[in-house]
């Protein structure tokens, strides 16, 4: 009787043991994700610092979502006042091309080109390993923005940052509040994003159709609004460009949520 008591507080102590070991361990790696985040961040904050003149933030004079039916569909456009140094940017990273800044949200953020998917999925701008890794474009498209459909691909990180916004196009009502995306490339050509649709979709699915060639965009766009999570005004035809952002998304496996454009050029004077 005696051996079994004894027996059972000794399971216990291991028992006891083990879980603090666990706890432990969990507790590490938890940090271990923590301070790879934070150093992701730390790194992109210093680097808006590097490229945008004494750190200068984007003033949000910015129109509001309208019926975009006048007969030049690019007359007033407004844009945030912003000043990148591309010259600045591209010493840190030669494949930089542009940068894209949604107002009153984390999206504020260089691309990249990428000649493979894989690279910048874990590398930062300036080439160190890190988990928020960089957005950048579909090796497939111009690093000009002149093809009719260019896709640009980021993490959707637990963080929020990156793409972590992205998904609140799934309402209509955050859609309502952040209808524009800004997009300032290293050509100087700089344009308003005029989202038209936003979607859930498999990434077998997106390969399958090959959604991200240009010779399917058709395809892609009609099946974006007939799957669309927000409703938009925004109306564009046959010979506008088009910007597919892309992330992961969790509604089942493997799926990705992707939010399209169509590409406003910005006036001359509109960007600093």
């Amino acid at each position: 009787m005696k051996d079994k008591k004894r027996h059972g507080r000794a399971l216990a102590w291991l028992l006891l043991i083990v879980s603090i070991g666990v706890i432990a361990l969990c507790g590490y790696h938890l940090n271990e994700i923590q301070q790879t985040y934070r150093e992701g961040n730390e790194s992109y904050d210093a680097l808006v610092d590097r490229v945008r003149p004494a750190g200068q933030a984007p003033t949000n004079g910015v129109e509001p979502i309208r019926e975009d039916a006048n007969e030049d569909i690019n007359e007033g456009i407004q844009a945030p006042g912003m000043s990148i140094d591309f010259a600045a940017l591209q010493k840190v990273n030669p494949d930089a091309a542009a940068w894209l800044y949604c107002p009153d949200t984390v999206i504020d953020y260089p691309i990249v080109w990428a000649s493979e998917y894989d690279y910048y999925l874990h590398h930062l701008p300036d080439g160190k390993t890190n988990a928020n890794g960089t957005l950048f474009i579909d090796y497939n498209n111009a690093t000009d923005f002149a093809d009719g459909l260019t896709i640009i691909y980021g993490h959707n990180m637990k963080s929020g940052r990156m793409f972590g916004s992205l998904t609140g196009y799934k309402a209509q009502a955050y859609f309502e509040e952040h209808p524009y995306l800004y997009l300032y490339t290293a050509g100087g050509s700089n344009y308003r994003i005029d989202l038209v649709y936003g979607c859930v979709i498999g990434a077998g699915k997106w390969r399958e159709r090959a959604f991200m060639y240009e010779e399917n965009r058709d395809a892609f766009l009609a099946y974006a609004a007939k799957n669309t999570t927000f409703t938009s005004p925004a109306q564009y035809t046959p010979d506008d460009k088009f910007v597919v952002l892309s992330t992961c998304s969790y509604e089942f496996d493997d799926a990705r949520y992707v939010v399209a454009g169509v590409l406003r050029p910005l006036p001359a004077g509109s960007v600093q």
